[in-house]
């Protein structure tokens, strides 16, 4: 059964590899921690996630983010981001909501189905009346992801799509999947 589960100690091992065995960079998502050691993920990384999603210890120009991980049969298959409000930085940039899914397991609608659940989740965290998100111009298949999703294009530049969604959008969304 497919679902998200936030960043916990329980599930260090899993997450663990699944962070190790993700690029620091690939198509516009940024994993800072790939290659880190056991320990380090254990003992700084992994209890950063924890408090970043509380608010606790954050840095400088830094908001809460909650890490989700998507979890299928018992594996993780990717990693969702929620910002849980904007700064301008964001606002002009990444937005609330940033996934990566691991490449054994992309073609298989997992970045859909994910990001359907995170954007359930998000409507419950963030301030804002739409979710801000970016794709690299170069990601086709990121942007239908969230098209699909009901994102729109907001504006462009020469490297990114910016994208939206409204919140009544989700309402909509809800509505239709209850039918």
């Amino acid at each position: 059964m497919l679902c998200l589960r936030e960043a916990n100690m329980e599930d260090l091992e899993q997450e663990y590899v699944f962070i190790t065995n993700t690029p620091a960079n690939e198509n516009g998502f940024t994993n800072p921690h790939a290659g880190c050691s056991r320990e380090e993920f254990e003992q700084k990384i992994l209890p950063g996630y924890i408090d970043a999603a509380r608010g606790v210890g954050l840095r400088e120009g830094r908001v809460p983010q909650t890490q989700l991980f998507l979890w299928d049969d018992g594996q993780i298959v990717g990693l969702f981001r929620i910002r849980h409000y904007l700064t301008e930085a964001l606002a002009s940039g990444a937005g609330h909501i940033g996934y990566g899914i691991g490449k054994a397991f992309r073609g298989r609608g997992y970045a859909s189905a994910g990001l359907r659940l995170t954007i359930q989740k998000a409507w419950d965290i963030i301030r804002e009346d739409e979710i801000y998100m970016s794709v690299s111009r170069d990601n086709p298949a990121s942007l239908r992801v969230q098209m699909k999703n009901g994102a729109y294009i907001h504006h462009e530049d020469e490297l990114e799509f910016y994208t939206r969604i409204k919140r009544q959008t989700e309402n909509l969304m809800n509505t239709v999947n209850d039918l």
